[in-house]
């Protein structure tokens, strides 16, 4: 069965609350959905969401790559070879990791949908249930008490503090955050590459004195900046998570060989699809490094992807799939739900993405 078409979809909605990090503010979802069409009009969907200040990926760009490389290059080829068409996407392209992976996922999507079965099942997994953390924006002290509260009372029971914005008072602001939810909800940090080493050894050492009970610190220092990254880690009793420091398999290998961190955040659209994403957790379990699966802001259609692939592969640590429950209202048809504090996969084929709701979108061909 050959692919009769890949089309592209530009996506904005609105978030319900502002998210706001130490690298950007933000108030809606920009993003790109990728469909590729079989020749009997079935459709399987992959999303490349723009985030200038963390891939440098944009709508415009991600556009431009699909229907000027990726497009032509699929079109006319045999859908139900997943593996040689992944294979031809990620070789056809230097970066561009966001539309390889929008391109990876559809081809999956569709695979699966040609089959029958969702996602999960076409990874491997079974379950329909995951479990998310809730992120509350940067903010001060009094703020960020109040949102941890609301959270906690809607049951989620991982908080992620999105701290870096403010060395000097972040201290207060976890000190804050751990009063107002109490000893039973966990809490880690995201500094999003706000601190300096020395900033960062300075305020872990003193939420561990203060015995604030925090999970783990995700990426405390500049991503390129792996001696201070080890540096840090070397110096402090916390979990230090990389993010924004590992792309692709040779960011990892690099970190693994330096030490420079003890998890990973694995993310679709930093590494380029479904295919390098299991090879970047079967490397990080390899290597005794803790895992999880994180997202951009981002639609129903990268989320479901990347909590098909928690369910299927699993992580050491919940997961950060929180990003489509920001939205005030969903883009799509169809998709993953949230439950509290649980993804909800559709017992649907492939994504369960019924369409991309054509009013809120400009689409092409």
């Amino acid at each position: 069965m050959t692919i009769a078409a890949v089309r592209t979809h530009r996506l904005s909605a609105p978030l319900h609350t502002p998210f706001v990090t130490a690298l950007r503010r933000t108030t809606t979802v920009d993003t790109l959905v990728v469909e590729v069409v079989d020749a009997d009009g079935r459709s399987g969907f992959g999303e490349a969401p723009q985030v200038w200040q963390v891939t440098g990926a944009s709508v415009a760009g991600a556009e431009a790559c699909v229907r000027q490389l990726l497009g032509p290059l699929l079109t006319g080829r045999d859908a139900d070879d997943l593996q040689a068409r992944c294979a031809e996407v990620r070789r056809a392209v230097v970066g561009n990791e966001s539309a390889q992976a929008a391109v990876d996922v559809a081809l999956h999507d569709l695979a699966a949908r040609r089959l029958g079965v969702p996602l999960v099942r076409l990874l491997g997994g079974t379950t329909l249930r995951v479990p998310t953390d809730v992120t509350l924006a940067a903010g001060d002290a009094v703020d960020l008490a109040a949102a941890a509260t609301r959270r906690r009372a809607e049951g989620f029971t991982v908080l992620k503090l999105k701290v870096g914005t403010d060395a000097p008072g972040d201290l207060d602001r976890v000190r804050a955050v751990r009063a107002a939810v109490g000893p039973d909800v966990r809490i880690r940090l995201d500094a999003n590459q706000g601190w300096t080493p020395r900033e960062a050894v300075r305020v872990i050492r003193g939420i561990e004195d203060a015995g604030l009970d925090v999970e783990l610190v995700e990426q405390p220092v500049h991503r390129r900046d792996l001696d201070g990254l080890a540096w840090v880690s070397d110096r402090v009793e916390l979990p230090i998570l990389a993010d924004e420091s590992v792309f692709d398999l040779r960011d990892l290998v690099e970190v693994i060989r330096r030490r420079a961190a003890d998890m990973v955040n694995v993310k679709l659209a930093k590494c380029g699809g479904l295919h390098t994403a299991r090879t970047l957790l079967d490397l990080a379990a390899a290597h005794g490094m803790g895992t999880i699966v994180g997202s951009m802001m981002e639609s129903q259609v990268g989320l479901g992807a990347a909590a098909s692939l928690v369910a299927a592969y699993g992580t050491t640590a919940v997961s950060d799939l929180d990003a489509a429950w920001w939205l005030a209202w969903s883009p799509v048809a169809g998709g993953i739900r949230y439950d509290g504090a649980t993804v909800v996969l559709p017992d649907a084929p492939g994504l369960g993405i019924a369409n991309v709701s054509e009013a809120k979108v400009q689409s092409h061909g």
